[in-house]
């Protein structure tokens, strides 16, 4: 127990010396112009599959559960503004461009904001490699998005289907089917998560580490979705901005969940330097001036 205060008790500190809620801020910034493409991509993936209208679907459930209703319906707004047809081929082919570099974006300033974190800087002069790489890995992020979409949409049909299924043979209480779904949730966000951590950064760290910072990540994600839904979701909140009410809790919610992703990252340093296993940059990265190198 011990241990684990002292853990906590550094990683706060870290929080703090690391100027997190500032780099939460420009995330947040970034997040508005790539939240829509990134979705609309997810969404398109998914549909493949399952079809728009379901994929849309479980979306729009999981941002009204997330970020209330007033900031789910303006983000289905946003969405709805992206689909929207372009006049000729040139266009809808610009269009696609801008969409692929627009949802990736947002991965690049997490990737800047995980190194500020882990004191890692890609190396000078990369070039034009290093600049297809960090475009590759965002753009992989953008598919793994999608791709975590359609794995939820599945198993949800997995679990509607089981519990048909198995109540006409022992009838179980809903609370078992939706404790069951919610934990399924869990286990997504998480995988979401060590994702990030493990490929997002120019660093060298290991699994086991990734592990402890995703779930510690997704517990406190999954505590605060619940309370900031609630928040985000009262009228109060939204009318006090007036016209730019959803924008505000848009931005609010972004906010918060980059806040508690880059903290996810702190207590994985951590947790990572108290066990002797130290996070080391990649071969194209190097040491900022929070760590003297070894």
């Amino acid at each position: 127990m011990k241990d684990l205060w002292d853990t906590l008790r550094q990683t706060g500190s870290e929080f703090f010396d690391d100027h997190v809620p500032r780099l939460s801020a420009a995330l947040a910034y970034y997040s508005i112009f790539s939240l829509a493409p990134l979705l609309l991509i997810a969404i398109s993936i998914a549909g493949v599959f399952f079809g728009d209208d379901a994929a849309s679907g479980v979306l729009d459930d999981q941002l009204k559960s997330s970020m209330g209703e007033t900031a789910a319906a303006a983000v289905q707004e946003m969405l709805a503004s992206t689909r929207k047809p372009a006049d000729n081929l040139v266009a809808t082919l610009t269009g696609l461009v801008l969409l692929v570099v627009g949802a990736g974006g947002v991965f690049g300033q997490l990737q800047d904001a995980l190194n500020t974190v882990w004191g890692i800087s890609p190396k000078p002069g990369r070039g034009l490699k290093g600049m297809i790489k960090d475009r590759f890995l965002s753009f992989s992020m953008v598919l793994g998005i999608g791709f975590l979409l359609l794995t939820s949409l599945a198993l949800t049909a997995f679990l509607q289907g089981a519990s048909d299924l198995v109540g006409r043979v022992l009838p179980l209480h809903p609370l078992f089917w939706s404790t069951l779904s919610a934990v399924v949730a869990f286990l997504i966000v998480t995988a979401l998560f060590a994702a990030i951590l493990k490929i997002l950064p120019d660093a060298d760290i290991g699994w086991r580490d990734v592990a402890a910072g995703a779930v510690f990540t997704s517990v406190l994600f999954s505590l605060g979705k619940f309370a900031l839904g609630w928040y985000l979701g009262r009228e109060a909140t939204s009318s006090s901005y007036g016209s730019a009410g959803s924008l505000v809790l848009i931005l609010l919610w972004v906010y918060y969940s980059s806040t508690i992703l880059l903290l996810g990252a702190e207590f994985t340093q951590v947790h990572a330097n108290r066990r002797g296993r130290r996070i080391n940059p990649t071969s194209g990265a190097i040491r900022t001036g929070k760590f003297p190198p070894e």
